[in-house]
Formats: structure tokens, sequence, C-alpha cells
């Protein structure tokens, strides 16, 4: 039986490290203000903390959308959207182990790959529903890779260019919609 491996207590600070690098790198690049980032709108988790529904096999994370609603404020008029980025640790961790990389940089990529999904979720540059629409998801996902690499690629991060390489096909988009 396979048991999935989580992150251990020197791997989360580098989880947490690269949590506050991508926020401020991400935040920067889209010049928002304090007042419109997302601070209280988006949460990230690891593996270890995830349902069994926010668990995948293959990607390094992804971003479920719930609508939330305080405990004291029963109205649905008081609702809100919050992003729940859902770090995959193992196939992370099997990732940096296989391909040679080193996992700071690496988180840093994908944490603020998945950012970038959130603020186009939220600024309604895409919609976060796309069934059935797979060219535009994938146009998507490759528009979200260019702009992770122009937000990452200013910072001279040490093995960031290899995890640049290990991206670099999903850095070609077709039609360009920032």
């Amino acid at each position: 039986m396979y048991r999935s491996r989580y992150f251990n207590i020197d791997e989360l600070q580098k989880v947490d490290e690269a949590v506050k690098i991508s926020e401020e790198l991400v935040n920067n690049f889209f010049k928002m203000s304090s007042g419109q980032w997302l601070r209280n709108r988006y949460d990230i988790k690891t593996a270890k903390d995830l349902d069994r529904h926010e668990h995948v096999h293959g990607p390094f994370a992804q971003v479920i959308k719930y609508e939330a609603r305080k405990k004291e404020m029963p109205l649905g008029s008081s609702s809100y959207t919050l992003y729940k980025v859902c770090l995959q640790d193992d196939a992370i961790l099997s990732t940096v182990q296989k391909k040679d990389l080193l996992l700071e940089p690496f988180l840093l990529y994908i944490l603020s790959h998945e950012l970038v999904h959130i603020i186009r979720f939220s600024k309604y540059k895409q919609r976060y529903e796309n069934k059935n629409e797979s060219d535009v998801t994938l146009d998507e996902e490759r528009l979200v890779h260019l702009l992770t690499y122009e937000i990452l690629k200013p910072f001279p991060i040490s093995g960031l260019v290899k995890v640049f390489e290990f991206y670099k096909d999903w850095r070609i988009v077709n039609r360009l919609e920032l």
C-alpha cells in the first residue's frame, strides 16, 4: 500500500516563506493596493490539512472555490467567495526528487501560479467554471504560466532557472488576453 508523503517541519517553513514571497511578488506585479489584495479571500493548505475531495493525483496544487459565510451572519447576502489553494505535498516532493529541483523555487513558482489564477478569477478575467471548454482552459493555463514567468523572471533566485526550464512548454500562448 502506497503512503502519501507530507511536508516535514523544515519543508513547511519553506512553504511558509514561499507563501510570503509569492504574495508580495504577485501583489506588486498586479499593482494592487492593500485594500484590493485578497488576504481574507483565500487560504493555502498543505495535503495533511486537506479534505478527501481536495486531494488530487497529478497536479502540484489546485484552487477550489467555496462560498463562505461568517458563523454569526446566517443570511445568504453576507456570503463571500473563498478560494482554497490545495498543495499536493507528495506530488511536489516526488517531482523535486525526480527532476532534481530545489524545493524553495519550485514552491515559489507553484504558489505564485495559483495566486495568479485567484486574481484572474476574482477580477473576472477568467471564469472559474469552465466545463466543456478545454481549449479555453488550456489557453488560460498557459497564460497563467506565462504571467508567473513574467512575475518571477526579474528575481535571481537560486534554482529558479531550472524550474522555468521544467515549465517551458506551458508558456506557449495561442492568444494573449490579459
